[in-house]
C-alpha cells in the first residue's frame, strides 16, 4: 500500500529527506544526463527529482498513484502532476522516452501490471530508472523513511521482474549507505559515508537503482498468443446458446 502523499512530502521537507534527495538525485542525473527534446514521466512520488529535467526536456509529467494522493507540481505555473491508475495511464502507446519510478514499485500490489503499462507508453529504445528499497539494507527495516514501507527487493528479484516484463537491465547502482538516523552529526558525515560505501561496494545500501531498456521482440509473440486465444474463445450472449468451439 503506497504511503500518503502528505507523509512523502513531509519527509522530503526534512533534513534527512533533503540529504536523500541529493544523494539519490545525483545517481539519477548521471543516468539520465541529457533529456533535451525528450518526454520524461515520473511515477510514484518523483517530484523531488524531476525539477532538474524541466529546463531541457520537451515535457515532464508527474503521475501519482490513486492510492497515494496527488500534490500540485510544480509549485508555480501550470500543473504537470496528475492522479492516475498506474495500470491504465492516460497516455497513448510509445509516447514517452524516459520514465523514473520512485516510491511506486514497493507500494504496488501488482508490480507486473505497473511495468507492463510502462512498457506500453515507452518509445522503442526508451529507458526506465527504478529506485527500490534494498532487501538487505537498514532503510527497508525501519519505518522512519518512505523506503521502510512496502515490499523491498533484492537485485535478483529486480532482475527477474525485469525479464518477466520485457525489460533489459543495462546498469545497476546502489545508494544510501549511511543509516537513516536524524542526528545532526550523522547527517553531516553522510556524504563521506556515501563515497566510501560506493567506492568499496559495501553491502547494506538502502536502495537499489536499476536502469533498463524496453525490449521489442517478446511482447509481439505474447500479443499473437493473446489474439489467437481470443479468436478461439467462446462468446456468450444472454438467452442464446452459443455453438461449441472446436479444439
Amino acid at each position: 500500500m503506497p504511503l500518503d502523499v502528505v507523509d512523502l512530502r513531509s519527509f522530503y521537507h526534512s533534513p534527512l529527506g533533503d540529504v536523500t534527495r541529493r544523494l539519490v538525485g545525483r545517481i539519477l542525473r548521471q543516468r539520465f544526463s541529457n533529456c533535451a527534446g525528450l518526454s520524461v514521466v515520473g511515477i510514484g512520488y518523483a517530484t523531488p527529482y524531476l525539477g532538474v529535467y524541466k529546463p531541457e526536456a520537451l515535457r515532464v509529467l508527474a503521475f501519482m498513484p490513486a492510492e497515494q494522493g496527488v500534490v500540485n507540481w510544480p509549485s508555480s505555473g501550470l500543473s504537470s502532476s496528475a492522479l492516475v491508475e498506474t495500470h491504465m495511464m492516460p497516455l497513448p502507446d510509445a509516447c514517452v522516452d524516459r520514465v523514473l519510478i520512485i516510491h511506486a514499485l514497493e507500494g504496488t500490489e501488482h508490480p507486473h501490471e505497473l511495468l507492463a503499462e510502462i512498457w506500453r507508453i515507452l518509445t522503442p529504445g526508451g529507458r526506465v530508472l527504478i529506485v527500490a528499497p534494498s532487501r538487505s539494507g537498514l532503510w527497508a527495516r525501519l519505518d522512519t523513511t518512505p523506503f521502510g514501507h512496502g515490499q523491498p527487493y533484492s537485485r535478483s528479484q529486480l532482475h527477474q521482474l525485469m525479464r518477466e516484463t520485457w525489460f533489459s537491465p543495462t546498469h545497476w547502482s546502489e545508494a544510501l549507505y549511511a543509516p537513516p538516523f536524524k542526528t545532526r552529526m550523522l547527517l553531516r558525515s553522510t556524504l563521506a559515508i556515501e563515497r566510501i560505501g560506493a567506492f568499496l561496494s559495501l553491502p547494506g545500501a538502502g536502495i537499489t537503482v536499476v536502469e533498463a531498456m524496453k525490449q521489442l521482440y517478446r511482447p509481439i509473440m505474447q500479443r499473437r498468443q493473446e489474439r489467437a486465444q481470443q479468436r478461439w474463445a467462446p462468446v456468450f450472449r444472454p438467452n442464446v446458446i452459443s455453438p461449441s468451439v472446436r479444439e
